[in-house]
């Protein structure tokens, strides 16, 4: 390839991500996003109140219920709902929305918990944001690897962000790769789309450069072959990283990779990076 060739890929591989990480931020900053999360309130069979959401709320073998008080009213679905309204059964890492003025107030159920998590575009973390902390985009970060598919899908309980609560995944195969002269692999959870998969991982930048806790990183579906591309210049945050009101997963055991990979999102300006 002749330098002005490489020249022009390398730009071309900027500018890409240049267009996710500011799809990153957006969804970060977005008025309903994790940054405008006020408050993370468990549920259980007793109604309370909270002070950044309407109603008095409750769970049960029935599901989340809340009670809204004359003159209070929430919009779930298009719908406006006074007095007394039913979520329902939520499955886990389910959720809906339901608007009250210009808040969102998110139902969902983390762990096995239903949670009520209010989100206020005035939130003081969001007003405050002024964006991630990266490295810069390196070619040498995007390396090619097998997944190699279980026979099975294998249950996979990881901790959380939140003292005490687990997630459950069922991971569907491993990835296995090279990377600054190392053989590695990381299991596979799966990730939004068709085919999809999703990767939880630490390496040995983390609490030191990046999110101590974690990162995570989306891969395309498998070619024929098992082949994926892993780009660790797009490994991202986590929620977490920003609030302690989110219940993010933690990585599997076998994903703390033992190689410092300088590459992607760094520690937020909210957790003290630079």
């Amino acid at each position: 390839m002749t330098t002005e060739a490489t020249a022009t890929a390398l730009q071309e591989f900027t500018e890409n991500w240049r267009e996710w990480y500011r799809a990153q931020e957006a969804r970060i900053a977005d008025p309903h996003g994790f940054l405008a999360i006020t408050g993370l309130h468990w549920l259980d069979g007793t109604p309370r109140r909270f002070p950044d959401a309407p109603g008095a709320w409750h769970t049960g073998p029935d599901g989340v219920v809340v009670r809204l008080d004359d003159g209070e009213e929430l919009v779930v679905g298009g719908t406006p709902v006074r007095g007394e309204h039913r979520f329902g059964v939520l499955a886990e890492r389910d959720g809906v929305d339901a608007v009250w003025g210009d808040a969102v107030i998110e139902v969902a159920k983390r762990g096995g918990h239903d949670i009520v998590r209010p989100r206020h575009p005035d939130a003081p973390l969001r007003t405050a944001f002024t964006g991630t902390p990266a490295y810069t985009p390196d070619p040498r970060w995007a390396v090619t690897g097998r997944y190699v598919p279980f026979d099975e899908p294998r249950p996979t309980t990881v901790g959380a962000a939140v003292e005490g609560l687990e997630h459950v995944y069922d991971a569907p195969g491993r990835i296995e790769f090279e990377l600054l002269g190392r053989r590695l692999s990381l299991t596979a959870f799966p990730g939004h789309g068709a085919g999809r998969l999703m990767v939880l991982f630490t390496d040995a930048t983390s609490g030191v450069t990046t999110y101590a806790a974690n990162r995570v990183l989306t891969v395309g579906p498998p070619a024929a072959d098992g082949t994926v591309v892993l780009d660790f210049n797009r490994a991202a945050n986590l929620p977490c990283a920003y609030t302690d009101l989110a219940t993010c997963p933690l990585p599997p055991a076998e994903n703390r990779l033992p190689v410092a990979i300088k590459a992607g999102l760094r520690i937020p300006r909210e957790r003290g990076g630079s």
